[in-house]
C-alpha cells in the first residue's frame, strides 16, 4: 500500500512540475541558430489594474503556457475604470504582482511598462523598461513622454490606425509625432495591434526609422481572443538579440531588429525577415537519383508558421507547381529538372506571406549545393 501511495505522490509531483514549467519545455515559435537568437514578446497587455479583465498573474500564466519569452505589463496611466473596486495609487503595482509569480530560472521575463493615454495627438503611447511608472503621470502627455525617455525607456506609438481616433483607419503623423521623432523621443510604432494590420503604419516606420512592432493589446482572455488551444497565436514581436539580457533586448529594440508575427503573416524590414527565413527555411543537399537529370532536395520548415512560396527561377518542378505551401514544422521534397547535372543551383522564391513594405513581399534566393 505504501509503495502505491508513494508512486501516486511522485506522479502528482511530476505533473505539477510539468505544469509549472510547461513554458520552459515548449518548442520555440521560430528557430534560432548559432549566429542569432530570436525572442518572442508581447509589449502591450492589460490587467484589472487598468481596463483589463484578469489579475496580472493570469497574464503571466497565459504567456508561460503559450511559450513567450517576454511580456510587458502596460496599464493605462490616466484611465482607471476599476479604481472604485481596485484602487491603484501605485502605477507599478501590476508589474510587481506579475513578477512575484515568475518562477526562479524560467525563461519568461516580465518588464515594467505604462500606457500614456490621450486623445489624438499623440494618442496612446507605450513606454517599456520604465523604472517608476508613477513619474510618467503628468498633466500633459509630452512631459510624461520626456520622463519615460529620462528613464531610458523604449517608447512607441500604439494603434496609430485605431478607428476611435482615426475615423478612416489611416495612420498618419501629426506635428506632435513629428516633434517626437525629430527629438528621438519616439522609437517604435505598432503596425499590428490586436486584430488589425496597418500598411500606413508600416510605411511610417520605414520612412522614419521606427521599430516595427506587433502586440496583442489584450484585455480579455488570450485563449478566447486568439484561439490558442486550436493552434492560434497572439500577435507578437520577434526580436533578434545577441543574448537574453535586458541590455541586449533593449539594444535590439532600439536598433529595430524586429519581425511581427500576425496570424500566418510575417512583417518587417527586409534584412530582418531574411535573417529569420535563413534560420527557418532550410534546404538539404542536392541529390541526383541514378542517371536521371532530376535533382531531389529536401526543404524543412523549422518554424511554427506555414510558408507560402512562389518559385521565380528558370527551372521547373517535376511533381508540383511553382506556387506551393510548406506547413509548420514539416518537410517536403522538391524534384527539380535541371537539364544537366549541377553541383550548385540557385532557387529564388517570393515568400508570399511576408510583407517588407506596403504591397511588397520578400524575395529570397536560396543557394543549394
Amino acid at each position: 500500500m505504501w509503495e502505491s501511495l508513494f508512486k501516486k505522490y511522485i506522479n502528482i509531483l511530476f505533473f505539477l512540475f510539468l505544469t509549472i514549467f510547461k513554458g520552459n519545455s515548449q518548442k520555440p515559435f521560430f528557430r534560432s541558430d548559432k549566429d542569432q537568437l530570436w525572442l518572442s514578446m508581447d509589449l502591450h497587455i492589460h490587467s484589472v489594474f487598468s481596463d483589463g479583465n484578469v489579475w496580472p498573474t493570469i497574464r503571466v500564466e497565459e504567456a508561460r503556457r503559450e511559450g513567450l519569452d517576454l511580456i510587458a505589463i502596460t496599464e493605462h496611466l490616466e484611465y482607471q475604470p476599476h479604481e472604485e473596486d481596485i484602487p491603484n495609487p501605485d502605477r507599478n503595482r501590476s508589474f510587481f504582482v506579475a513578477t512575484e509569480s515568475i518562477n526562479k530560472g524560467e525563461k519568461l521575463k516580465v518588464i515594467n511598462g505604462s500606457e500614456i493615454t490621450r486623445e489624438m495627438p499623440p494618442g496612446h503611447i507605450n513606454a517599456v523598461f520604465v523604472k517608476d511608472a508613477n513619474l510618467l503621470l503628468h498633466e500633459d502627455s509630452l512631459s510624461g513622454i520626456k520622463e519615460a525617455n529620462k528613464q531610458n525607456a523604449f517608447v512607441f506609438w500604439n494603434h496609430p490606425n485605431w478607428d476611435e481616433q482615426r475615423i478612416d483607419g489611416i495612420a498618419r503623423l501629426d506635428q506632435f509625432h513629428e516633434y517626437l521623432i525629430k527629438n528621438k523621443l519616439l522609437h517604435g510604432i505598432e503596425v499590428v495591434n490586436e486584430s488589425t494590420f496597418s500598411e500606413e503604419a508600416l510605411q511610417l516606420a520605414l520612412e522614419n526609422n521606427l521599430t516595427i512592432l506587433g502586440t496583442s493589446d489584450i484585455h480579455g482572455i488570450i485563449d478566447w481572443e486568439h484561439q490558442i488551444p486550436n493552434g492560434g497565436h497572439r500577435p507578437m514581436t520577434l526580436l533578434n538579440v545577441e543574448n537574453e539580457s535586458e541590455k541586449s533586448v533593449k539594444l535590439a529594440l532600439f536598433e529595430g531588429k524586429t519581425v511581427v508575427w500576425f496570424k500566418d503573416l510575417l512583417i518587417g524590414k527586409e534584412e530582418n525577415l531574411k535573417a529569420l527565413i535563413k534560420s527557418n527555411l532550410v534546404f538539404g543537399h542536392l541529390k541526383y537519383i541514378k542517371e536521371k537529370l532530376i535533382v531531389e532536395v529536401e526543404l524543412t520548415n523549422k518554424s511554427m508558421n506555414s510558408f507560402k512560396l512562389e518559385y521565380l527561377g528558370d527551372y521547373s518542378f517535376h511533381q508540383r507547381a511553382s506556387v506551393f505551401s510548406i506547413p509548420a514544422n514539416n518537410k517536403i521534397i522538391l524534384k527539380i529538372k535541371t537539364i544537366t547535372k549541377k553541383k550548385e543551383i540557385s532557387l529564388p522564391f517570393r515568400i508570399l506571406n511576408t510583407v517588407i513594405a506596403p504591397k511588397k513581399t520578400l524575395i529570397y534566393n536560396f543557394i543549394i549545393k
